[in-house]
């Protein structure tokens, strides 16, 4: 494994660690938060591309939020998973939310320009995620874990680079997990189930792509049509869109680190 990366806002920048602690929900804090506008509906790079600026930084026991923008300072959250529960909606389903305050608000609401607040998975949160193998997530969009291969990407590059188009990073995919060493590109959609250090992983589905992947983390703008236009010729689902990763739900919890063997116990099919 080559790297690791938990994202605590849903949308926004991630965290690259050496090490982490995996949960039931997938990496500890890992989509733990999320914006929502005066709806209650989240906020996504799909609209905002702007989130991708905003840089959060959690102490290890969850207790301190604080966030980061350019131009806009930063602001600090002492967590709260005690306060009122708010209705909050992702893809059309209804979830709870813990709003984190009125001064959290007031500054996502400056740097994205519309009305925002910040909500956090409450501890009562019971969402059953679905897939080949069942598991648990915050607000992530599917599953627990989201792995993809360097091979995976090389491949990809090599198609950019016959179209003119420059490589892309792997940031574009918001892994959680990167494996390198793997000859075969695409070989996360035949890995049924993976250990990673004391941890085990079960395969959920294949990782259908959106306009998020267009979206330049540096620059926090849209940088379109790539990679969905090139994944489009050769990575087309049968269910619908295209793919790059694979998603992955919880099976034994423990720690896991750059660097840590990724061993494959069982295999099948790809979906594609």
């Amino acid at each position: 494994m080559t790297e690791l990366s938990y994202y605590p806002v849903k949308g926004c920048a991630g965290v690259t660690v050496a090490e982490a602690r995996l949960t039931p929900a997938g990496l500890a804090h890992d989509r733990s938060f999320m914006v929502v506008g005066a709806t209650g509906r989240f906020r996504s790079q799909r609209r905002d591309p702007r989130m991708a600026l905003i840089r959060p930084a959690i102490s290890d026991d969850g207790a301190r939020l604080t966030l980061t923008a350019p131009g806009h300072g930063a602001v600090g959250v002492d967590v709260d998973t005690e306060g009122d529960r708010r209705g909050v909606e992702m893809f059309g389903r209804a979830y709870r939310g813990i709003d984190q305050g009125d001064a959290v608000a007031e500054w996502l609401s400056d740097v994205l320009g519309a009305a925002s607040r910040l909500v956090r998975v409450p501890p009562e949160h019971d969402r059953v995620t679905t897939g080949s193998t069942p598991g648990t997530a915050g607000y992530a969009d599917g599953t627990a874990l989201l792995l993809a291969s360097r091979a995976s990407l090389r491949l990809l590059d090599r198609r950019l680079a016959e179209r003119g188009a420059p490589p892309l990073p792997m940031n574009r995919f918001r892994a959680n997990i990167v494996v390198d060493g793997w000859d075969e590109p695409h070989t996360e959609d035949r890995a049924r189930r993976i250990t990673i250090g004391d941890t085990d992983l079960g395969y959920a589905k294949i990782a259908i792509r959106c306009a998020v992947t267009m979206v330049d983390q540096g620059s926090g703008r849209k940088a379109g049509p790539e990679p969905l236009r090139t994944l489009a010729g050769y990575r087309r689902a049968t269910g619908g869109g295209v793919a790059f990763g694979a998603k992955f739900a919880v099976l034994r919890t423990g720690r896991l680190a750059v660097g840590d063997e990724v061993a494959v116990s069982e295999w099948g099919a790809s979906e594609l």
